[in-house]
């Protein structure tokens, strides 16, 4: 442990300071799940046709699908290695690494020979650049979290940490938007051959903006605080794993639904729709970007909701009902109208936004400030390793071992909510809600009042008794005959005093 310089001046939680942390988190964050999700979308729509060729279709979308999970696996390394050093120097500078990080591993992808081209080296090179893309994003959301959630004010934490969320659902319409549109201007033919390389070399122009937007923003008030005053970790994942481990794993076990379901809705859902129900990709596409629509409001609207009735209970309303709308999901989807296969989708969004616009502030406020960006970074990647790399391989396993029916996969995601469910009861409150935080203070004054009137009651009485003991005093009335007698404090009253 080390302990920091004290002669600097500490930024301050000014509405300036949060509105610019707001902006900046979201909009690094949309471009990095932008290029994050491009990739999913590829691999459930063109990679297998263009590095998996040599591989039937059911293979060949499993395997393409796997390179999507392999980007999973570096996310806790990033996690790790990024928090260690958000946790030492900075939010900051961290924050403009991992969009770096992510944006030249995309922008590489785009460039990307083919199968047919250089062989078994093209899924090498395509899975080494989703490690590197992985890696960039372990990092990204526990800094992007931070910066909005450590710049607000306490009372309006969960809808300041809803920013960066948002910016998941506004990457993911642009994901789509862009192969969605680029296949109807050339064409399924050219789209595949290759107009699906547009989006990855895109990637270069918006990671220039966000370089911009975040190298203007400053360092969060907390981390500065302790920074100044406090002890900094020279390695904050043994500090992590030594004094608050059971946090970590309470974390991870929150997340878990949470993720699984999104990428059930967003990866898997486009495979089912578009191979097993026959439709066209744009179905299950157009879906998802709608549903993104609906998402930018209601993951305000829920991370608002926690700041008002509490994290746990919002958290636990989405786990909830995202384990009881597994089965009528894939109803609806198996009725193959274009309308209840969006709607479908929208309310699986809904759901998941209940517990993903509460999960920002729900989870960075389980960890100590020193600590913080190691912590939610890990637990988050964590349980994306768990969850989000298995869950779209894992559905086409079980679709194919249920010969083409999803009631294995919605069992799949039943499990997953319970053990969110379990793991958000097991979790510490971190925030009651403003509105229990009112009657609780409101109380707090009657009863403070009450005892000031009791306190009011006893004094009147005391100086009634008082009162009366005075005008008990025996006095005797003077004589005609003599002058009146002096008369001696009577022993009984004054005991009576």
């Amino acid at each position: 442990m080390e302990t920091a310089n004290t002669n600097t001046t500490l930024p301050e939680k000014t509405p300036e300071n949060a509105r610019r942390a707001k902006w900046a988190s979201f909009v690094g964050t949309a471009i990095e799940w932008y290029d994050f999700y491009l990739y999913g979308t590829a691999a459930a729509l063109v990679f297998n046709q263009v590095f998996f060729t040599d591989f039937d279709g059911p293979t060949g979308t499993l395997l393409s699908l796997m390179t999507f999970s392999a980007g999973f696996i570096a996310r806790p390394i990033g996690g790790i290695v990024m928090g260690h050093f958000g946790d030492r120097i900075g939010r900051k500078s961290m924050l403009i690494l991992s969009l770096m990080t992510m944006g030249i591993a995309t922008t590489l992808i785009g460039f990307l020979p083919t199968f047919a081209t250089i062989g078994a080296w093209a899924p090498i090179l395509l899975v080494t650049l989703r490690v590197v893309q992985g890696f960039g994003v372990g990092g990204e959301w526990g800094g992007a979290v931070l910066v909005a959630v450590e710049n607000a004010p306490k009372t309006q934490k969960g809808l300041a940490g809803s920013w960066p969320q948002v910016g998941v659902p506004v990457g993911l319409f642009l994901a789509n938007a862009v192969f969605m549109v680029t296949n109807l201007i050339i064409g399924p033919e050219a789209f595949v051959a290759w107009g699906w390389r547009i989006g990855f070399l895109g990637s270069a122009l918006l990671i220039a903006v966000g370089l911009i937007i975040r190298l203007k923003m400053e360092e969060t008030p907390d981390f500065a605080e302790v920074k100044e005053t406090e002890v900094i970790a020279k390695f904050p994942v043994a500090d992590l794993l030594r004094t608050q481990w059971r946090r970590l794993i309470v974390a991870s076990g929150v997340k878990i639904s949470q993720n699984a379901i999104f990428y059930i809705i967003t990866v898997f859902t486009l495979t089912y729709v578009g191979e097993t129900l026959g439709m066209s990709d744009d179905v299950a596409l157009g879906g998802v970007m709608v549903a993104c629509v609906v998402s930018v409001f209601t993951l305000m609207l829920f991370g608002w909701v926690s700041d008002q009735y509490g994290r746990r209970r919002t958290y636990l309303f989405g786990a909830i009902a995202s384990a009881l709308f597994a089965f009528p999901m894939f109803a609806l989807l198996d009725t193959r109208n274009i309308v209840l296969i969006a709607l479908a989708i929208i309310i699986g969004f809904v759901f998941h936004d209940a517990m993903y616009g509460t999960q920002a502030a729900f989870m960075s406020e389980m960890f100590d400030t020193k600590i913080r960006y190691t912590g939610t970074s890990l637990s988050y990647q964590l349980a994306s390793t768990v969850a989000g790399a298995v869950s779209p391989v894992l559905a086409v396993y079980l679709l194919q071992v249920a010969n083409g029916r999803p009631w294995l996969v919605a069992l799949y995601m039943i499990g997953a909510s319970i053990i969110s469910i379990v793991a958000t009861l097991a979790a510490p409150e971190t925030h009651v809600g403003n509105r229990r935080i009112a009657k609780l203070s409101e109380k707090a004054k009657i009863s403070a009042g009450e005892s000031a009137n009791d306190a009011s009651n006893a004094s009147g009485i005391t100086n009634t008794v008082d009162a009366g003991a005075a005008s008990a005093t025996p006095v005797s009335p003077p004589s005609s005959a003599s002058p009146a007698p002096v008369v001696s404090p009577s022993p009984k009253v004054t005991e009576l005093k």
